[in-house]
Order: structure tokens, then C-alpha cells, then sequence
């Protein structure tokens, strides 16, 4: 499997007997984990299984799976804290204006008049909008919110984003 993977949820605990995984989603996409999807279970000495979903099911926040490869709580015991991923093949096109996580961890900041700020670390998901956490120099944050008064510009392929600084961003 030389394809790229991208996460799109981290396996917490069993649910049950019959080998049902409890996963907590990182994704914006719930069809990842229908019946039939195709993914790869990655555990923490990065050794991968190629699984698909038999069933799933959405439970307090977390969705329950039954991949067809496993039948029982002893095969998937071992996956506990392992991350779930996706084959950059089944990807979809997001619309303009629209990134994965992925495009835009690792962007350089500047602002408008060209001062280069930092580097995109994280992604927040609080509600309203999303906040990218930039590292600035001297081991500080700057919590920077995705709305359009602020982001200017996104341009993924040369990895930079150009913002607006808002009074009272960098206090």
C-alpha cells in the first residue's frame, strides 16, 4: 500500500463481544464509515490492515464499526488506540474555498502587507467556525479564526495563507 493516508478517526475501545470498535471521528465526511467503505487501520508501530465496514452506527459521538475481517473482541482488542485512515484515492473534491486538514497544517502565514507570522500546527473544530492554531517565533500561539474577515487568501499548492490581523489577535 503506497498510497498516501489520510486519518479519519482514532479507535478508543471495543463495544461489545462480536468485535465492534468504538471510533472517534475526524472527519467531516460520516459516509467514510458506511457499510462497504474501504479503509486501513494504522496501529502505533505504524503497521497497517487494510479493513471494510460492515456496519456502523452513530453512538454518543462516536461511531460503533464491524468490519467484515473481524468477528469477535479478541481479533480487535489489539487495535485500541490504533488510528483509521483512508487511501488518498477515495478523497472527494471539496468545493472552492473548501481544504482538508492535511492542505493546510504546514501553511506559512503572512499577513496582508507581507510580514511572514508563523506556521499552521492544528486544527480547532469549537462550533461556529474552525481556528488555526499558527506557532509563532519564541514558542508562542497565535489562535487564528477561519472567517472571511480574516483569511484573505488560502493558496494550498505554495503551502500560504494570507490574513488579515485583526486588533487584538496577537495579545
Amino acid at each position: 500500500m503506497s498510497e498516501k493516508l489520510f486519518t479519519i478517526g482514532k479507535i478508543v475501545n471495543t463495544h461489545g463481544v462480536r468485535g465492534e470498535l468504538k471510533i472517534v471521528s475526524e472527519t467531516d465526511f460520516p459516509e467514510r464509515f458506511e457499510k462497504g467503505s474501504e479503509l486501513v487501520i494504522v496501529d502505533p508501530q505504524n503497521k497497517q490492515t487494510p479493513v471494510t465496514v460492515q456496519a456502523s452506527r452513530l453512538h454518543k459521538n462516536m461511531y460503533i464499526v464491524q468490519f467484515a475481517q473481524f468477528a469477535n473482541i479478541n481479533e480487535v482488542e489489539k487495535f485500541k488506540g490504533s488510528l483509521l485512515k483512508v487511501e488518498g484515492k477515495y478523497q472527494q473534491a471539496l468545493e472552492e474555498g473548501e481544504y482538508y486538514y492535511h492542505e493546510i497544517i504546514g501553511c506559512k502565514v503572512v499577513t496582508e502587507e507581507g510580514e511572514e507570522l508563523g506556521e499552521v500546527t492544528e486544527v480547532l473544530t469549537p462550533g461556529a467556525n474552525d481556528v488555526w492554531v499558527v506557532s509563532l517565533p519564541k514558542g508562542k500561539q497565535l489562535l487564528l479564526p477561519v472567517i472571511d474577515d480574516v483569511v484573505l487568501n488560502v493558496d494550498v499548492v505554495n503551502k500560504t495563507i494570507r490574513i488579515h490581523l485583526m486588533e487584538g489577535l496577537l495579545e
